[in-house]
């Protein structure tokens, strides 16, 4: 095998690209690697698959074919053009480069060397192992499309341009890891995503350096925003293609990871976490009180249960018409003890739901929510209160659209119930304080956390706010910096 400034050339003796293979890939020890040797026209023929990520019919159709060419070809120095004619297959290029045969061979194309040749022919046959386009769990809508993205990324490339068939979207593929080199894809609008953005993600993307991305998209945010021990979300993920063509339409930026059915969106703030296809599906009014309650919702998942334990400890703060809050009688177990039990059990019941298998888990919830929760009332170790307001607690987390978000709050809402339990009025006050000024320093690429209240927007804050009817909605989020600010096209 011959070198060029580094890289191994294709070799024009067949069988020396044989020798490379098994010393490279492990030809004739890995099961799974496929070889065929042909003889066409007195010319050698190798053909090199991988039987997992190929359709074996159509491996089948292409041996045939070039099989076929010893029945109706005589012209022994024209191979290599009536091979390259005879592969009946979409896409068929040619490289010089072994390192790229063996890249490509290991993502699922077929590769046929031509004896006395020193270049190969690539085939794109891939057939990927995985399920057919179904509604997230996670984000069902009682209206509206049941497609989602899978674990195939050429599924989901497909999924986003069925939405929009544009001539200036972009999908381009990247790979990452050095030994997994798992397929990416940056998809964006050209002429309304902002160019310096795109660049900058395109960098980091290039500048990972890692064995293999087995968590696929979750490797990629933590090496791409680089958040530390940050637990709120600074990516936003989606199953849905709708609403990630929605944000392409805004200007922002997607990355699609091979292996994952998670669509990473770029950049994000905290209030893309809050929004729900839901709302959209909707008339505007009923959009808007769905978004309120939602909004109500969260805020109680943090705040309630703090607010609560500093009006037990400290109920002359409460008015009179208010005073029935707080425990009638006191227990045998501390308030602020009683809520940190509680609150971890509704995380174990979470848990469990996760790893109990579906017809089982129905029966564990029954048997958690009656039997524990009410023996443990009678015993004498929670209060009837302190279940209820743990329960809307709880009900408040699962309300919240991004999962990751809701976790981010829990951990908060766990802070706060123990400073507030500490130091009282002092400490619910310095923790809430403390939260608000950790999320305005947060960036997401640049992109302030709290926008648009800080950086204050007042356009952008009533769209938050409100479902505005989308005629009227015409404008993209400053936010992103978009090319184009119109949504709807200029009228000639």
């Amino acid at each position: 095998m011959k070198m060029r400034d580094d890289v191994t050339l294709v070799s024009g003796k067949v069988k020396e690209n044989e020798a490379y293979m098994k010393d490279k890939i492990g030809l004739g020890t890995s099961f799974d690697l496929g070889f065929r040797e042909l003889t066409l026209l007195k010319t050698k023929v190798q053909i090199y698959y991988l039987t997992g990520l190929c359709d074996t019919s159509v491996i089948a159709e292409v041996i045939k074919k070039l099989v076929d060419i010893n029945d109706s070809e005589r012209e022994r120095r024209k191979i290599p053009e009536i091979i390259h004619n005879r592969i009946i297959h979409q896409q068929v290029i040619e490289t010089e480069n072994m390192d790229e045969v063996v890249d490509q061979l290991l993502s699922g194309l077929i590769v046929i060397f031509v004896n006395g040749e020193k270049h190969s022919f690539i085939v794109d046959v891939r057939h990927y192992p995985g399920r057919t386009p179904q509604e997230p769990d996670t984000e069902h809508v009682v209206r509206g499309s049941r497609d989602g993205y899978t674990e195939n990324i050429i599924e989901n490339t497909a999924l986003t341009r069925r939405r929009i068939r544009d001539a200036r979207l972009r999908m381009e593929m990247l790979k990452v890891g050095e030994r997994s080199k798992t397929d990416l894809c940056v998809c964006y609008l050209s002429d309304v995503a902002d160019e310096g953005l795109i660049e900058v993600i395109k960098k980091k993307i290039e500048d990972i350096e890692i064995d293999g991305i087995s968590m696929a998209d979750k490797t990629i945010e933590e090496f791409i925003v680089q958040r530390g021990w940050n637990p709120y979300p600074l990516v936003r993920y989606t199953e849905r293609p709708d609403v990630a063509s929605s944000h392409l339409l805004e200007g922002h930026v997607l990355l699609m990871v091979d292996t994952s059915p998670s669509i990473i969106i770029l950049p994000t703030t905290y209030f893309h976490h809050v929004q729900h296809a839901e709302e959209y599906r909707q008339a505007p009014m009923v959009g808007t009180f769905i978004r309120w309650v939602r909004f109500l919702a969260i805020l109680a998942s943090i705040f309630l249960l703090p607010l609560w334990l500093l009006f037990v400890i400290e109920p002359s703060l409460l008015p009179q018409q208010l005073a029935f809050i707080g425990p009638q009688e006191e227990g045998n177990v501390p308030i602020v003890l009683q809520i940190i039990l509680a609150d971890l059990g509704v995380e174990f019941l979470r848990m469990a739901a996760i790893h109990t298998p579906t017809p089982l888990s129905t029966a564990m919830g029954l048997i958690a929510a009656v039997l524990i929760g009410q023996i443990a009332i009678d015993v004498g170790m929670f209060g009837p209160e302190v279940i209820l307001y743990v329960s809307v607690s709880a009900i408040g987390s699962y309300v919240t659209p991004s999962y990751e978000l809701s976790v981010a709050n829990k951990l908060t809402r766990f802070v706060l119930i123990v400073v507030t339990g500490l130091f009282g009025v002092i400490g619910f006050a310095v923790g809430f304080t403390a939260f608000i000024l950790y999320l305005v320093r947060l960036k997401s690429i640049r992109t302030p956390y709290l926008w648009p209240f800080l950086p204050f927007n007042a356009g952008a804050i009533v769209q938050i706010l409100i479902r505005v009817p989308v005629p009227k909605s015409n404008k993209r989020p400053s936010i992103v910096h978009p090319r184009n600010n119109y949504r709807q096209p200029v009228k000639r």
